[in-house]
């Protein structure tokens, strides 16, 4: 019997086969990792039939909707909704969709585009684009992290892409060479929000962010590679800014972001500290 396998660690949907695959490309890499306990498997099929999980769909503020798995599935990711002028974007993907999902939803006027910041995002993304009947968007150079091919994937190229007006993918690079971040001009009353993913991951202290090639195994990203982030994000519009984990910089978060590359840059060439 064919299935489409899930990873349990990253949640990552193959495509139909006879077997389940012997390891997860995405986890079997040093961004992310095996767990300790061995390569799981489940089916999205299983997921719904065991009755475990749900989703929680919630307002953060006007226009924008958490969504979130419980009980914690894969990385643990926040998917968001955007709604912007008749346009609705599901920024980022989790594993887990059910009918009541997809209903809930559709109330909500469904979605017209999927985007995403990078391929441990990519979940169930399929499953997602053809509930709605909605294309995928996914930077090209990261089409080689695609697991579950599909037709309603767009490779785009380039630095940017706009949606919608206001609503613009920023390919940055850093934790992968396509990762993007979303800009969305007209969120937070014109003053703009910015949607990282962990491509920038908001810390603990809720004033900062960091920078990371691997954030589980704690490999850094080049000084090189920063600085060039932070020249992107002198250009966007935003001052509020959402992360993958629910972490948000509800004020001056441009000025917060480039502080950050600033420490980050110090750190790794020397002169933040002295040990």
């Amino acid at each position: 019997m064919l299935d489409k396998y899930v990873c349990k660690a990253c949640g990552v949907q193959y495509e139909n086969s006879l077997e389940k695959p012997n390891e997860c490309i995405i986890c079997s890499e040093e961004r992310q990792f095996i767990s300790s306990k061995g390569q799981n498997w489940t089916t999205l099929e299983s997921m719904i039939k065991e009755g475990q999980y749900k989703n929680t769909i919630n307002i953060e503020e006007e226009g924008l909707y958490s969504i979130n798995t419980c009980p914690s599935f894969g990385i643990g990711q926040t998917a968001y909704l955007i709604q912007d002028k008749n346009f609705n974007l599901l920024w980022d993907c989790i594993s887990y969709i059910d009918e009541k999902t997809i209903s809930k939803i559709e109330d909500l006027g469904g979605i017209d585009a999927i985007a995403l910041s990078h391929p441990h995002y990519y979940s169930s993304q399929v499953e997602w684009a053809e509930a709605f009947n909605a294309p995928i968007y996914i930077h090209e150079d990261d089409q080689e992290w695609v697991m579950r091919p599909s037709e309603r994937i767009v490779f785009w190229s380039g630095e940017s892409l706009e949606l919608k007006e206001g609503i613009i993918l920023h390919r940055i690079g850093g934790h992968f060479k396509g990762g993007t971040v979303l800009e969305w001009k007209n969120g937070d009353n014109q003053s703009g929000i910015l949607m990282t993913g962990d491509i920038i991951r908001v810390v603990a202290d809720l004033s900062w962010v960091s920078f990371m090639y691997s954030y589980p195994n704690f490999i850094p990203l080049p000084e090189t590679t920063v600085e060039r982030i932070s020249t992107r994000i002198k250009e966007l519009k935003f001052a509020r800014l959402y992360d993958a984990f629910h972490r948000v910089i509800k004020e001056e978060a441009k000025q917060n972001v480039l502080r950050s590359a600033t420490r980050y840059m110090e750190a790794l060439h020397g002169t933040l500290f002295n040990s």
